[in-house]
């Protein structure tokens, strides 16, 4: 895992990030030049932050033609959890040093996103989620021309059933599914390794958008009383940007991670909750806001006075059945 603060130097160096100083607000795609080796090509899907309660999940692609293959295996690409970050920074950069043979893709799926997928109604869960992104790098591959004949995918629970999906979908791709894919397919853990170095930059630089007024409402000047001399004093309002309680380590994001629980316990503001860097919809962020954050009803505009003029009962309504009464329907007189 990651969990060193990387100078803005070492941001820069990940190509996935297009700007590492501003706040991360929507999910976005990524691809490097595309290769210009004949085919045909072999990809490999991955991803990073699958699990996690904070921040980005990732999917990452890599593909090379075929032919490369034999070259691919002597690259050192590796199930990234097992790399060091130096190494993954290092293989990300081997995955840029020959662009006519080597290309790769990420779909960062932001926490936003991911939370209000998993909220809606009906709900889009994670698999699914998960699903559209690796379908959507697919298709990508092929709109960009790159001719795939082999995929392989790292994945989790009925991985036959996924693989009939994919094939139903790309009939001209042979589809390989299977779970610890990046151990067994270099292609796979080229893949692994493009996610997690894009995730793991993401967080280790976290910029929180709540720091960071909307242009229509910057600050220009702003003006702090002294309470024990009533006196207002006009400060340069760039020293009140990034002031925000959300500092400091966040750990892996992994819930089970002392680190990251740390960062939750610390992080909980009573009436808005956490910043969008939490995923709302996982159990851990749940049950941490029922535990610790203010009780809210939510009542529509005119709810509140609806409600009154049907709470209480007169002798007309005493004897009525229970429906009419869960239902709060009263008599009326006339009409």
């Amino acid at each position: 895992m990651s969990t060193s603060v990387p100078t803005e130097e070492t941001l820069l160096s990940v190509p996935s990030i297009a700007d590492p100083s501003a706040p991360l607000t929507d999910s976005y795609t990524y691809h490097s030049p595309t290769p210009t080796a004949e085919g045909p090509y072999i990809l490999g899907v991955d991803e990073a932050g699958r699990g996690p309660a904070l921040g980005p999940m990732v999917y990452g692609v890599a593909y090379c033609p075929l032919a490369y293959k034999e070259q691919l295996e002597q690259l050192g690409f590796a199930d990234s959890k097992t790399l060091t970050a130096q190494i993954r920074s290092s293989l990300l950069e081997t995955l840029g040093s020959d662009p006519a043979n080597l290309g790769w893709s990420v779909r960062v799926l932001g926490p936003k996103g991911i939370s209000a997928g998993m909220l809606r109604r009906p709900p889009v869960n994670l698999n699914q989620q998960a699903q559209n992104a690796t379908v959507l790098l697919i298709r990508e591959a092929l709109a960009r021309g790159i001719e795939l004949t082999e995929v392989y995918v790292d994945a989790l629970g009925k991985t036959t059933t996924y693989e009939a999906y994919l094939s139903s979908l790309f009939p001209d791709i042979s589809f390989t599914v299977q779970a610890k894919a990046d151990q067994t397919f270099k292609i796979v853990g080229a893949a692994s390794v493009a996610a997690k170095v894009t995730r793991d930059a993401w967080i280790d630089g976290w910029i929180y958008e709540e720091n960071i007024p909307p242009p229509e409402l910057e600050i220009t000047s702003k003006f702090v009383r002294d309470p024990t001399t009533n006196t207002d004093t006009k400060v340069d309002p760039g020293e009140f940007k990034g002031q925000g309680k959300w500092t400091g380590v966040t750990g892996s994001g992994y819930p089970s991670d002392p680190k990251t629980q740390a960062w939750m316990r610390n992080s909980m503001e009573p009436t808005f909750g956490y910043p969008s860097f939490a995923r709302f919809s996982w159990a851990p962020i749940k049950i941490a806001l029922e535990k610790t954050a203010h009780p809210v009803e939510w009542i529509d505009d005119g709810e509140a006075s609806l409600r009154q003029a049907f709470a209480s009962a007169t002798a007309r309504d005493k004897d009525r059945c229970a429906v009419a009464r869960d239902l709060g329907l009263t008599s009326v007189s006339m009409l």
